[in-house]
């Protein structure tokens, strides 16, 4: 029996883009349909290598062509609610990148929206792929190592102090992730959530305050390149109560030298422990609980060799076969937690409490 057929519609087609469309293509029955992108060029060069007929300079003549099912939407930020609202109000299913806004306002208008739409809605958070991750969470949910208590998390890159990744100072795909006039967040919006949705998915818990620092750093001169002023935070760190007591501290930076793109949690309940990284594309996953304790031995946990990517679950959610998770809700929520952390750093510190 073959699957079933899905239209998809690309929505920028940038660096980020061609990784979407390579996962999708990737997947039985999914047909990549069309592309949308304001720049010409770039959008005849993208589609041209992938070999998609339908271009688009802009939303509303993709959806007066219509002849899609889903999109997937891969703009910058800045641009994520405006480019997704009308393709809910059309009621096409959507997975969005993250961060789902850079307001909690507006990614709360989009999971209204979402809801009210009846559609497929999830959120790019790339690091839910991780077996490591996902098991340590069933852990954490079985009461494996009793009740939360405190954790530990940090996303670490260092592409502004070495050249893996490409030369942050000429290329536009690094620059604009500095400038808040060109829509950045700093390293709070860009990896910042994906650190805070790693640690309080495991933890099973939501955020009932936050207080955070951020810090720009100078790195050219008059810290200006071109058309970009560089004054997007670079590092971050927020200290997190959680809804079920558990307190614990969360740090992101793009000044981690020798740390290209790397994830560590560890998580402690009064019953155990458990250490999770992802490192250089290696998951792993140890826990010290039961008579380990005693002497504190950390062993090796077994986990599955992959789980399902984002991209998988997202197409198995519309053919009703799965979950969507996670949501523009979760989205919303984790936008929630970013913006106060913003205004905490404001305030100097001053720990905001999350209301529900």
């Amino acid at each position: 029996m073959s699957a079933q057929r899905i239209r998809l519609l690309v929505v920028g087609t940038g660096g980020m883009a061609r990784a979407h469309v390579e996962a999708f293509s990737a997947i039985d029955g999914v047909e990549i349909v069309a592309g949308i992108d304001r720049d010409a060029n770039r959008l005849a060069t993208f589609c041209d290598e992938h070999g998609i007929e339908k271009r688009f300079q802009s939303v509303d003549e993709a959806l007066e062509w219509g002849e899609f099912d889903a999109v997937t939407n891969v703009t910058p930020d800045a641009v994520h609610c405006v480019t997704t609202l009308p393709f809910l109000e059309a009621k096409k299913h959507v997975l969005c990148e993250k961060p789902l806004a850079v307001t909690h306002a507006d990614a709360s208008r989009m999971a209204e929206a979402a809801t009210n739409a009846g559609v497929v809605n999830m959120v790019n958070l790339t690091y839910r792929n991780g077996p490591a991750m996902q098991t340590a969470a069933k852990m954490v949910a079985s009461g494996e190592i009793g009740e939360v208590r405190h954790f530990d998390a940090s996303y670490l890159q260092s592409w502004l102090t070495q050249d893996a990744w490409g030369k942050w100072d000429e290329e536009e795909q690094w620059l604009w992730r500095l400038s808040s006039a060109h829509g950045s967040k700093g390293v709070l919006g860009d990896v910042g959530v994906h650190i805070l949705d790693y640690a309080t998915h495991v933890a099973g818990s939501a955020v009932a305050s936050v207080s955070c620092r951020l810090k720009t750093f100078d790195k050219a001169p008059g810290n200006r390149i071109d058309d970009y002023v560089l004054d997007a935070n670079d590092s971050c760190m927020m200290h997190l109560e959680l809804a079920n007591g558990a307190t614990g501290v969360l740090h992101a930076s793009r000044f981690a030298s020798g740390h290209i793109n790397d994830l560590s949690l560890s998580i402690y309940g009064d019953k155990g422990g458990l250490e999770v990284r992802a490192t250089h594309g290696v998951n792993t996953l140890r826990a010290s609980t039961g008579e380990d304790l005693l002497e504190g031995v950390w062993r090796d946990v077994e986990i599955p060799e992959s789980e399902p990517w984002v991209f998988e679950r997202f197409i198995s959610a519309i053919r009703g076969e799965g979950q969507m998770d996670p949501d523009f809700a979760r989205g919303a929520d984790l936008q929630k937690v970013l913006d106060l952390a913003v205004e905490s750093d404001e305030a100097k510190g001053i720990i905001t409490a999350v209301q529900a």
